[in-house]
């Protein structure tokens, strides 16, 4: 059981909660948001990290992502939620970790921070969280372009990095 804390539409906290099940975070009443962390995963050798969602996923299952990432549980930051979304998908762990972008979504009651996170570990120890994603591979930064531009990607997704992506891909174009 997941218990999200609620915000207002500027992040401030209202004290409220919800009780998570699948698929009832669009009965979130209107007006109330939960946070979400979204990470970018990056080696130190240049390469990305794409993971494959899981069959059963609520939201966009069987997609290929450029991150991993969720909620955060009743009492968590942003930054702490990314850290351990991060550790549970993947069993990777930062060696740093910067916030690229925030997104309110309202159809989803979603305030997003995406993150960039750089890890050194071994690429082939990466972890896959049951439930959550099926594969994993890592991609060179034309493998990454080619991803964002393939019927593969999700969309809202690559939005959230379009700053990031556009600064890693002028070199490629």
């Amino acid at each position: 059981m997941e218990i999200w804390d609620l915000y207002d539409r500027e992040g401030n906290k209202t004290g409220e909660v919800w009780e998570r099940q699948h698929g009832n975070y669009l009965a979130i009443p209107d007006g109330l948001y939960h946070i979400v962390s979204d990470i970018l995963v990056k080696h130190v050798d240049g390469t990305y990290l794409l993971t494959k969602r899981h069959p059963e996923k609520d939201v966009y299952p069987g997609y290929w992502e450029a991150s991993a990432g969720g909620s955060a549980q009743q009492g968590e930051d942003p930054k702490q939620c990314a850290i351990r979304e991060l550790f549970e998908e993947t069993g990777l762990v930062p060696d740093s970790i910067k916030q690229i972008n925030k997104t309110i979504r309202d159809k989803s009651h979603s305030i997003i921070f995406s993150y960039l996170a750089v890890v050194s570990g071994d690429k082939d120890a990466v972890v896959l969280q049951d439930g959550e994603t099926t594969e994993y591979r890592w991609v060179d930064v034309k493998g990454l372009l080619e991803y964002t531009r393939s019927d593969l990607a999700i969309t809202t997704h690559v939005e959230r990095y379009r700053s990031y992506l556009d600064s890693i891909f002028e070199d490629i174009r």
